[in-house]
């Protein structure tokens, strides 16, 4: 099947029981068991669940992987998956990543043992240079939260697997319609399905796929141990999201090319983080493995506007944290998604005070441009 019909007809697209076109939401804690002691193909809810197994099936075949997990929230799946590591491990990150994870590895992670080297994983010798004899992965974003930079996955891949190192993920911000990191060679892609895969807004979800059997296996344990699942209305839900994510995403890639050639042009913007700009630095290899430029861009006013007043201008794009659902919503990182990363830290990663991150919605285009270049001029 090609890509566009997967998202309809992948995983499990029916109900077994009744031959229901939509998996429907089971929404029972546990199963009758026949026997004592039996291998029953459910038992408690925790450890899986019809609606559930539906939804991780279906992303496993987005991913081309072997396992799809999902999980309460992005965060829920990236700790999860952090914990296929031990005390004294070591784990090379990138060094533009969403607040919350920095949050996770800096607040929990290294008090309970877990060592970590950040590094731009653009920069291949930088990665190289960071392996020890203790390291046992390579974690990234790309395209980056929130400056949208673009790291070469195959390489980065070979070099894990040269050094018998995990390279891990994470894929919102392309998600499996743009970009498939396990075809490119990694072992484990993260998704915070909240954004662009569930779409509306209305879920919190994290998913995990490997390419890996015995992998998953791992994390399969680990998923049932730790207990961060989705439930089955949430797992209803974001199916139901995916199967139009093509296209939402071209309406938003469409949408999102406009406003790059409105914001280029204007000469209140000083800089703009976008996958599709043919000057920038990574874009041959946007170009190399990405099969479009999403529906994310952040910019930075000139110095001397306002920021606040830019943002409260805005009378249709809604403030608001998260990202990748059909209504365009607009954020500051400095205060808001990375506010967690101490300023000085921030600021040596090129996230300015200025920075505004937008995530373009599939409204009619002459609006969205409209409502800009409004609170530009009362900037």
């Amino acid at each position: 099947m090609k890509f566009n019909t997967k998202l309809i007809h992948a995983g499990i697209s029916q109900d077994k029981a009744t031959g229901a076109v939509n998996v429907p939401i089971y929404q029972t804690s546990t199963y009758k068991q026949q026997e004592l002691g039996g291998t029953p193909q459910y038992e408690y809810s925790r450890t899986g669940n019809p609606t559930r197994e539906a939804v991780e099936k279906l992303i496993r075949d987005l991913e081309n992987g072997t396992a799809g997990f999902a999980f309460a929230s992005g965060s829920a799946a990236i700790h999860t998956i952090f914990t296929l590591f031990s005390a004294g491990d070591h784990i090379i990150v990138g060094n533009d990543v969403y607040g919350g994870t920095f949050r996770l590895i800096n607040s929990v992670l290294k008090r309970l043992g877990l060592q970590f080297t950040t590094v731009d994983t653009r920069n291949l010798a930088a990665v190289k240079d960071a392996i020890k004899g203790n390291t046992k992965a390579i974690y990234l974003e790309t395209p980056t939260n929130p400056l949208m930079q673009i790291s070469d996955i195959a390489a980065l891949a070979e070099i894990g697997h040269q050094n018998k190192l995990l390279t891990i993920v994470d894929n919102t911000f392309a998600t499996p319609y743009i970009q498939r990191p396990l075809d490119l060679g990694a072992d484990i892609v993260v998704h915070s399905a909240s954004k662009y895969l569930g779409g509306h807004s209305d879920l919190v979800a994290g998913l995990a796929v490997v390419k890996d059997k015995e992998l998953g296996q791992k994390i399969g344990y680990l998923q049932n141990a730790i207990g961060g699942i989705l439930g089955p209305q949430d797992s209803w839900l974001l199916q139901r999201g995916i199967k139009t994510l093509a296209v939402r995403m071209k309406a938003h890639e469409q949408n999102t090319q406009a406003i790059f050639d409105f914001l280029h042009a204007n000469d209140k913007i000083g800089k703009i983080y976008y996958p599709g700009d043919s000057e920038a630095p990574d874009y041959k290899i946007v170009k190399k493995q990405m099969n479009g430029f999403g529906g994310m861009i952040s910019f930075e006013l000139k110095k001397g506007l306002s920021v606040k007043k830019f943002i409260e201008s805005l009378k249709l794009i809604t403030l608001a944290e998260s990202l990748g659902s059909v209504e365009s919503l607009v954020e500051v990182p400095a205060i808001m998604t990375h506010g967690s990363i101490p300023e000085k830290i921030r600021l040596e990663n090129g996230i300015s005070n200025e920075l505004v991150r937008l995530s373009v919605g599939i409204e009619e285009v002459s609006d969205l441009l409209a409502d800009l270049k409004n609170a530009l001029e009362k900037a």
